[in-house]
């Protein structure tokens, strides 16, 4: 039991250290930060994103990662991702909905919502950018309740219709960029297709080029075939019509000697 009470109070003191590092925004946007970092190392190459890059030309304002998407033929264009962690106003709508009071979670509820939709604002306004950058960029929720939440108090619809931000969870950020990876596949796939197809039309000019220069290739041997055979008649009878003269004047030479 003692053993047990002293690891209970270990935890507790854990627990207790992790709440004073949750308490620091700094510390609560850094934790969120590794957390989208670690989900894009492990879908995305190392080349598909770029980390605190303004998106915006000759803007200050850099936005923790952006994934490269592809533009034209060989140039791309950013999509922004920026970890919000509004932990106080998520913890305050959790102990509201303790209390059970509808006042003080319609109240709660609210709070929540006016933060999230700030962070969305402030996305929008310093990230995002067109021509230079996606019209819309993501929010990411670094905790599945915290996302869950936003997704029950409807913000899924408002931030995309106010803002143009799309929210996402650790899960759901993970499937959009899966999605994404297999958009870069399918990509790459259809630029190598396009060069197949090039190369084959190359390759099938090239075929008939070959198949003139053979046909008429065929047509002198064809032509010099004619002209030895023609070559061959004349000279083999010219040559049969000596022998059979030399012959007869050897048989006439012959009997004149009778």
């Amino acid at each position: 039991m003692y053993k047990g009470f002293a690891d209970i109070s270990a935890l507790s003191s854990g627990v207790s250290d992790l709440k004073k590092v949750l308490s620091n925004v700094k510390t609560r946007g850094i934790l969120g930060e590794i957390q989208l970092g670690a989900i894009l190392d492990e879908i995305l190459a190392p080349e598909q994103f770029d980390t605190n890059v303004a998106t915006i030309p000759n803007s200050s304002a850099v936005v923790e990662f952006a994934v490269k998407l592809p533009h034209d033929d060989e140039g791309f264009i950013y999509l922004p991702i920026d970890s919000k962690f509004p932990l106080d106003a998520y913890n305050d709508l959790l102990n509201a909905y303790d209390t059970g009071d509808s006042e003080i979670i319609n109240r709660s509820s609210k709070a929540l919502v006016q933060r999230i939709k700030q962070f969305a604002k402030d996305i929008h306004t310093k990230y995002v950018e067109p021509p230079y950058t996606t019209d819309f960029a993501i929010m990411f929720l670094p905790t599945e309740g915290l996302y869950a939440e936003a997704v029950n108090l409807g913000l899924v619809e408002v931030l995309q219709r106010e803002y143009k931000i799309n929210i996402a969870g650790p899960s759901t950020m993970a499937a959009m960029l899966n999605s994404l990876q297999m958009g870069f596949r399918t990509l790459a796939l259809e630029k190598r297709s396009s060069e197949v197809w090039q190369v084959l039309g190359e390759i099938k000019g090239e075929f008939e080029k070959f198949y003139s220069v053979l046909e008429t290739a065929q047509k002198r041997i064809t032509q010099t075939g004619d002209e030895l055979d023609k070559l061959i008649g004349v000279r083999m009878r010219a040559m049969e019509r000596k022998l059979r003269s030399v012959e007869k004047s050897e048989n006439n030479s012959f009997d004149d000697m009778l």
